[in-house]
């Protein structure tokens, strides 16, 4: 998954200036779309990075650009910061290739299944097609319908998934399971897609196999937890849950700085 993890020392602080956040328990400040965070250095590196959840921005910790930020500045926009031109241009393209960027990281995940080789041809096919949309020029890249797209990929990630994980799992696809108490359960080969795990206790949870695409995993108590074969998991999830030393994560995925 080259170039699908974020390199902040390539980018011009996108997501620092080009999204909006309210002042919440995730933001000590809030801001408009385009206006740069009063954290935000000359050189494009953040004042306060290594305090961010001390100085109230747990919100910076948990977000993953998946390498859009670096491909915006340095390919779309050909190295040229905002504070050249065309900003509202940059910061347009920077949320669009954002989705391309993670729907990539979700074909690249089901193209290393080997269970899901029946569908190898039309995962490949379409990514593809989603690396020539992040390789067009801004006003392309801003025309391009998101949701029309993932609408058609996400047939082909359900199947690799089903061909992952096989018959027998639970399925709670989309279920509200906020502040479930979920310890030492087995949800091996489940399908939580979309489900609402935010506050849920799931420590030392057995989550292998376990399809998490799109699941909301916010304050998600994995201290202990089995993720490792998780599929679709992303860092940002990652980042957003509770861990510790004893959480187990899929291979390509790192252990937060601010986990106990």
């Amino acid at each position: 998954m080259s170039g699908l993890k974020a390199d902040c020392a390539r980018c011009f602080g996108l997501c620092c200036v080009a999204l909006p956040f309210a002042r919440s328990a995730d933001f000590a400040v809030g801001k408009e779309a385009g206006e740069p965070c009063r954290n935000l250095l000359a050189d494009f590196r953040c004042g306060v990075h290594a305090d961010l959840r001390e100085r109230g921005f747990p919100g910076c910790t948990v977000f993953e650009c998946f390498g859009a930020g670096q491909k915006v500045s340095q390919t779309t926009f050909g190295g040229r910061d905002w504070r050249q031109g065309g900003a509202r241009e940059m910061f347009a393209v920077f949320p669009v290739m954002r989705q391309l960027h993670e729907l990539l990281w979700y074909l690249d995940e089901a193209l290393g299944m080997p269970a899901a080789r029946p569908v190898h041809g039309d995962l490949r096919r379409a990514r593809d097609r989603v690396v020539r949309l992040t390789e067009g020029s801004p006003a392309d890249l801003v025309a391009v319908d998101v949701a029309a797209l993932r609408k058609d990929v996400n047939p082909l990630l359900l199947r690799a998934s089903e061909l992952v994980r096989g018959p027998g799992g639970k399925d709670r696809r989309g279920a509200d399971l906020i502040g479930a108490r979920l310890e030492d359960a087995d949800l091996r080969g489940a399908s939580l897609r979309g489900a609402y795990l935010i506050a849920a206790g799931l420590r030392r949870a057995d989550l292998r196999n376990a399809d998490l695409i799109g699941a909301d995993l916010r304050d998600a108590d994995v201290r202990g937890a089995d993720l490792r074969g998780a599929l679709f998991l992303t860092q940002a999830q990652v980042n957003a849950a509770r861990g510790d030393e004893a959480t187990r994560l899929p291979a390509g995925l790192e252990r937060p700085a601010h986990w106990a």
